[in-house]
């Protein structure tokens, strides 16, 4: 065992010492050590029922016969950080975690763990830890928050809180119906209820073989999920005897799999990028391209919010990922489970219910995947779309530009009511580097909705929150603090979005690009001290997974050819 090199041998009797000073009984050193990682937090409504989950996997852990220890990971919530500079932390924590659950498990020997997690950045963050370590582990995400409910409808906090202010901005409701949409939209602990980026992970998770199957939609507050967490704790017991590591379950067809459950259920745009990031830890070539084949060929059949119409308890009680593996037959490749499954095993056993909330292949919402990557005079290393929340009169479309160099100056213009239709919202300086941290953003893309601005496009070098839809285009590479095209655009340029050709171009000649090319100087960063400045040092391009490269030259990483 790995943890032999803490507790063997007459030299670990210092370890042994401290070991015992844990409260481990003698009898039970021999057994394996497991870690629990758990990522609660007060700060995180989706976090609140860690504690309790950690419970139930502490009593599979001693069923199986392994010894567990607790080890705290940090959480932030995206949804409070939103709109304001705790923003700029949210992509870079995902890093921390990731270092973190590493440093802990490597320095304590561990030989087995299960990670306890549920919000946008913990969750991939402790998936690439788990790549990177290569030792048995089990995923237990903690589950989808309840729908709200308010005068007879149900609620979820992107349509009714954030784009609520937009309505509320034109006095469409009231300060009154605005303060009780406050207090119903979440109605306690689970990730935000609609398939944003926690909950698109965490099923993606299920369907990459790392977590047990329901544990992506089960609802956070239900017995089921507590039975999860004990099954949880005994699989990873079984994974540990039979050596069931990561890396031999996270294959080019796991990442396949997941990229076609995350086209039919119209996922989250986060998830290009930490699904790059984990196939980087995980030594898998994945690139743009594969997101765009695979969306092109596979259907769009989950009608969830913020595209659709229901909630992730819908999407369970229709059957869960199980259900959706299903339906998508002979799309979903053989793949290796935690629990030594095939994937398809699984999805023979789901029971899909109705047809409303998951379709068929035979009668899709639309014929293609949620994701399309485009690529032109603006993103030549490529951009990120979730064409799935697009109407279909703006798949094709010729905008203004309005450029801003930063998140707060668009908001404030959209808000103000100075965005007009037919016009192309520019946000750069908010990538990777430019950022820094890559921020979501959320808080324009509902303002433009909750405006009722329906023939607006909104286009940057930052990312979009999973809530995100409508037009928006996301990803931009290279980033215009690396010298990327976007950094050139000016008021009244002409932008042409073309989704079906997979385009995003810019009506500006050659010559006038050449021109403002020369004159372009990059700007003074941002951030300058402490983790941030580091962070932006260190991180690569959107299209790579925005992963850090701690020094080393990156054959994919973009150099700046439009530096002075």
């Amino acid at each position: 065992m790995r943890s032999d090199r803490v507790k063997k041998g007459l030299e670990r009797a210092p370890a042994r010492a401290l070991l015992h000073a844990t409260g481990l009984p003698k009898g039970e050193i021999d057994k394996p050590f497991i870690g629990i990682g758990n990522s609660s937090t007060d700060l995180v409504p989706g976090h609140l029922n860690l504690p309790d989950l950690a419970r139930f996997v502490e009593k599979g852990i001693h069923t199986g016969g392994g010894y567990p220890f607790l080890f705290n990971v940090g959480a932030l919530c995206d949804g409070v950080a939103m709109g304001h500079r705790g923003m700029f932390y949210s992509l870079p924590f995902r890093e921390l975690v990731a270092d973190m659950v590493e440093s802990i498990v490597e320095a304590h020997a561990l030989d087995g763990l299960v990670l306890i997690t549920n919000c946008d950045k913990i969750t991939p963050g402790m998936l690439m830890a788990t790549a990177r370590l290569d030792i048995p582990t089990v995923i237990l995400t903690a589950g989808p928050m309840l729908a709200g409910h308010h005068r007879g409808r149900r609620l979820s906090l992107v349509r009714d809180t954030f784009e609520a202010v937009g309505r509320r901005q034109r006095n469409e409701i009231s300060q009154e119906e605005m303060e009780d949409l406050e207090i119903c939209a979440c109605p306690g602990a689970g990730s935000c209820q609609g398939l944003y980026t926690a909950n698109t992970m965490n099923c993606l998770t299920e369907v990459l073989g790392l977590s047990l199957p329901g544990a992506g939609t089960a609802p956070a507050v239900s017995a089921e999920k507590r039975r999860i967490a004990f099954e949880s704790g005994l699989a990873l017991m079984d994974a540990v005897r039979a050596d069931r590591t990561p890396r031999s379950i996270l294959t080019s067809r796991a990442f396949e799999n997941a990229i076609t459950v995350d086209m039919a259920l119209g996922g989250s745009t986060n998830t290009v990028l930490h699904l790059s990031a984990l196939a980087n830890e995980a030594g898998v070539p994945l690139s743009l391209e594969t997101f765009d084949e695979i969306s092109r060929k596979t259907p769009h059949l989950g009608d969830l919010r913020p595209g659709g119409s229901y909630f992730l308890e819908d999407l369970h009680l229709a059957g869960g990922i199980p259900a959706v593996l299903q339906r998508l037959g002979d799309r979903i490749q053989e793949s290796l489970h935690v629990t030594g499954r095939d994937v398809r095993e699984i999805a023979r056993s789901a029971r899909p219910e109705g047809d409303q909330v998951l379709r068929t292949v035979e009668t899709p919402l639309r014929s293609e995947g949620g994701i399309a990557v485009l690529r032109g005079d603006l993103a030549p290393e490529g951009a990120i779309i979730k064409q799935s929340a697009v109407s279909e009169e703006m798949l094709h479309f010729e905008a203004t530009a309005r450029v801003f160099d930063s998140e707060e100056e668009a908001q404030k213009a959209i808000l103000s009511g100075n965005i007009k239709e037919g016009d192309a919202v520019v946000i750069r300086y908010e990538g990777p580097k430019g950022g820094p941290g890559m921020r979501e953003m959320l808080a324009p893309t509902s303002a433009i909705t909750g405006m009722g601005l329906k023939r607006v496009i909104l286009l940057t070098d930052g990312r979009f929150s999973g809530g995100t839809r409508g037009p928006c285009v996301g990803h931009i590479s290279p980033e215009a603090a690396e010298g990327g095209p976007l950094g050139l655009v000016k008021d009244g340029d002409v932008i042409v979005l073309d989704i079906p050709g997979r385009t995003l171009d810019w009506k500006v000649d050659e010559k006038e690009q050449a021109r403002r090319r020369e004159a372009w100087r990059p700007p003074r960063p941002k951030i300058e001290r402490g983790y941030l400045a580091r962070y932006a040092s260190m991180v690569t391009s959107a299209h790579t997974g925005a992963v850090l490269v701690c020094g080393r030259p990156d054959p994919h990483h973009h150099k700046g050819t439009n530096r002075s």
